[in-house]
């Protein structure tokens, strides 16, 4: 196990550690209302929608969230957060470590960065999440649509990740600021106060699903302000809520096992990139292919429970003790 401090008992009271978390959240989610060119701007009436993609035109005078001059806006705001987040754990560890001693600067920097998993970690543990998607990449390959396949496009598929402020958004800053405020300073102080580990992993994902619930907000104004979209945003953001914990879930134990920040990253941006799995529409739309598909699908499962376990052992991780081991802090 390597760290360049550890500690034998927890240091940080829990209370302390709830302050912080608490801090980290509500400060990122919060980055994107404190001004005006962050913030969202709808018109207070109800207003018709359109029948075909039940979300009504945007008016000249609103503000959006895919408008690009607030992405800009929030894009700063929420690197601001993430700094200032990462500026509170470095605080935390250097007091730790002995503040009053100028010469500990540079190791509790060194010290921070690693308990914010921004080091090296093996390759395998970033594949995991694609064997997950065995089934729905079997079928985008069945229809042609992975890289460099037929129905492939540089200009569809790949400059809007790259090339336009809403791929800046979803698949590079925002992946990035909320794995780092999220997985690596909500517990980097957690372990810092000895919560255990299963309450890492299954409980404090769930402020990273609570982060999202603001976007209710948004889903029902887009849709005209009636009571069928305030069903609609309501329906979406419980199921939001539900596959981002599980997400959480899943980002935590990796970043724990491994020490490391990087493949729970690119789980994220691969997972925003693919979406949800479409089970029901793949068997839909490719019957041919029923028994292939159920089966890629069952052998993507299979392969993501056994690597889970074989593909992020690590013995350089301060976050898990392995039977036998000591816990450290």
């Amino acid at each position: 196990m390597r760290s360049y401090v550890a500690f034998d008992s927890p240091p940080l009271p829990l209370l302390y550690a709830h302050a912080l978390a608490a801090f980290f959240a509500l400060s990122y989610v919060g980055s994107i209302y404190v001004s005006k060119n962050t913030r969202l701007a709808f018109k207070k009436e109800q207003l018709r929608a359109s029948q075909a993609s039940g979300q009504r035109v945007r008016d000249p005078e609103e503000r959006w969230r895919n408008d690009p001059q607030v992405i800009r806006a929030r894009l700063v705001a929420v690197s601001t957060s993430t700094l200032l987040s990462c500026t509170a754990v470095f605080l935390v560890v250097w007091k730790l470590t002995g503040a009053k001693r100028a010469e500990l600067f540079h190791e509790a920097l060194t010290e921070t960065a690693a308990r914010l998993g921004l080091a090296y970690t093996a390759l395998l543990p970033c594949f995991i999440t694609a064997l997950l998607y065995l089934g729905p990449l079997y079928f985008e390959f069945l229809v042609g649509r992975l890289p460099f396949q037929r129905h492939w496009s540089i200009n569809i598929d790949l400059l809007p990740i790259i090339a336009t402020w809403q791929g800046w958004r979803n698949y590079i800053v925002a992946p990035i600021t909320e794995e780092v405020v999220f997985r690596g300073c909500t517990l980097a102080v957690y372990h810092l106060a000895g919560l255990s580990r299963k309450k890492m992993i299954f409980l404090t994902p769930l402020t990273f699903g609570a982060a999202h619930l603001h976007h209710a907000w948004e889903t029902y104004n887009q849709l005209g302000r009636t009571a069928k979209a305030a069903k609609i945003a309501t329906i979406q953001t419980i199921a939001q809520l539900g596959y981002t914990s599980l997400f959480g879930f899943h980002c935590a134990f990796l970043f724990m096992r491994t020490g490391s920040l990087l493949p729970a990253l690119i789980s994220h941006v691969f997972c925003n990139i693919m979406g949800l799995p479409a089970f029901g529409m793949h068997l839909r739309q490719l019957p041919g292919w029923r028994f292939g598909i159920i089966l890629t699908y069952l052998l993507g499962i299979a392969a993501y429970i056994y690597t889970m376990d074989k593909w992020t052992n690590s013995y350089f991780t301060l976050y898990w003790a392995y039977p036998g081991d000591k816990s450290f802090y």
